[in-house]
């Protein structure tokens, strides 16, 4: 069985799927203003045989850029979904860069958003969709930027003076930082390191490059979600392991169907024992979900949600409970996440609760073919129901479902695994309440490939927009990253 849990975006987990024209754009609900802008890039970087294009979305932000004092470009790498939305949650990128005068880029990753390479066609059959790959994308972002730097060094060139041609050839070069969170994160890991003449240097926030299969233990996510619960309310873990007997017990029965339908006010009626399962699979995610953006202050980003949404819930769940007890409790909690703002009248478990704005066909794609990352549940030191890891069952059901191959190890080799000693100017930072750290790099590898952990933090809580409620060790850690970034700006120009 192909766990819908391994499916889950890593997401800086996200959110989102229009004109092509170049436009003015605050994002929606983002208070960052940009231009959107298009870009044609090949749909195959590395064979001959393809000559195909397509048009790649892009948002592009230059009112800050002083490009003649050598400033740098902040590129955001994107990832698994739209880029507005990502454009929208990396507030620490936008208050970075006035600062550093950069030019600000998010790219959108191919077979996302609006960069459909064949349109609809895309994903529909392995001739469109094979060319969705880690390694493609980068390709595409290194395609764009060769365009921009040129284009900018051919702008700074022609510099007139006091009415005189003045040519800055010390400048001509332009340093680029690329920032990152999540699968985001670890394409701007892997930017740097397999296009080093390029990036100058990389911010990789809660980037599990080292879940994969043969680096790293499959059950330390579900410890890690568990854990954070844990932190919240101790009785918490306990109810939740109980939680699916529970519902098991009343599932058995019409009467039970009935009154979990009732009482949990389900939009749809629970029938049978697949919509018993399909139901704890939902509330699986959302303990996921919800642990990955366990955020000291409202957001919005996977849903709206309360401040600390974990303590939202664990409250409900602070004593020992069970059977309709423990079901009326674990109602509330959830309650406080999926209806923050009162206005819901059901829950709807055909909808998968912050994935509405993810692209999550792409990412199934994705996860079928390079990125296994292995997950496993145990019950005993993780609050989920058992699921062991079978790699080969994975493997089955994806052939069996996309008719693609899937190459579990393909990652871990093109990008060298946890040989790192060669890597250079890299940011990991990890929010250790952030279930994907667990794949994260938490320990230096080099003087310029540093690891920042983050105690209180979840989900590249530091990329996002800086607030009063954040932990002091966030607020120091993006103290540090620009301290970094001076330096790898400055060594830039010495070169």
């Amino acid at each position: 069985m192909l766990y819908s849990i391994l499916t889950l975006q890593l997401l800086f987990p996200v959110i989102g799927l229009s004109a092509l024209a170049p436009r003015i754009c605050n994002g929606g609900s983002s208070p960052y203003t940009y231009k959107t802008e298009y870009f044609d890039v090949p749909v195959d970087h590395f064979a001959f045989t393809n000559d195909d294009m397509f048009r790649m979305r892009y948002l592009i932000n230059d009112s800050y850029w002083k490009p003649n004092e050598g400033a740098p470009i902040f590129f955001y790498t994107g990832n698994e979904g739209d880029i507005e939305s990502f454009a929208a949650n990396t507030g620490f990128l936008w208050e970075s860069a006035p600062e550093f005068h950069a030019l600000i880029v998010f790219a959108e990753h191919r077979y996302y958003g609006h960069s459909m390479p064949y349109g609809n066609k895309s994903l529909s059959e392995p001739k469109y969709s094979g060319y969705l790959t880690a390694e493609q994308t980068l390709a595409d972002y290194v395609y764009l930027l060769t365009n921009l730097t040129t284009s900018a060094r051919d702008l700074r060139t022609d510099i007139f003076v006091n009415g005189k041609k003045n040519v800055n050839k010390r400048t001509k070069r332009i340093p680029i930082i690329s920032f990152g969170g999540s699968y985001g994160g670890m394409l701007s890991a892997w930017f740097r390191m397999k296009y080093p003449g390029l990036v100058t240097g990389a911010l990789a926030s809660s980037a599990p490059i080292w879940q994969f299969p043969g680096l790293n233990d499959c059950h330390t996510f579900a410890r890690i979600v568990t854990s954070a619960f844990e932190i919240e309310e101790k009785s918490c873990p306990h109810n939740v392991r109980k939680l699916w007997t529970a519902i098991d017990e009343l599932g058995n029965s019409k009467e039970g169907l009935e009154w979990m339908s009732t009482n949990w006010k389900l939009c749809n009626a629970l029938k049978n024992k697949t919509d018993v399962d399909n139901m704890k699979a939902w509330i699986s995610s959302a303990t996921i979900n919800v642990a990955m953006v366990n955020y000291p202050y409202p957001a919005n980003f996977l849903g709206d949600l309360p401040g600390h949404p974990v303590r939202a819930f664990c409250k409900h769940l602070d004593e020992p409970m069970e059977g309709k007890d423990l079901l009326t409790a674990t109602f509330k909690g959830l309650n406080a996440w999926f209806n923050h703002s009162g206005s819901a009248k059901c829950f709807n478990l055909s909808s998968e609760f912050g994935t509405s704005d993810l692209g999550l066909d792409a990412w199934n794609y994705q996860s079928c073919t390079e990125m296994v990352m292995p997950i496993c549940m145990d019950g005993k030191q993780d609050f989920f129901e058992p699921a062991p890891w079978d790699l080969g069952a994975y493997v089955n059901d994806c052939k069996k479902t996309l008719k693609m191959s899937t190459r579990p190890y393909s990652i871990p080799k093109l990008f060298g695994g946890k040989n790192l000693e060669t890597a250079s100017n890299i940011i990991f930072s990890n929010g250790l309440l952030d279930p994907w750290a667990g794949g994260g790099v938490l320990k230096n590898v080099s003087e310029s490939t540093v690891a920042v952990l983050l105690p209180s933090a979840a989900h590249h809580l530091d990329l996002r927009a800086s607030n009063n409620l954040d932990p002091p060790t966030v607020t120091m850690a993006r103290k540090f990253y620009k301290k970094i970034f001076r330096k790898w700006i400055a060594d830039f120009h010495k070169q």
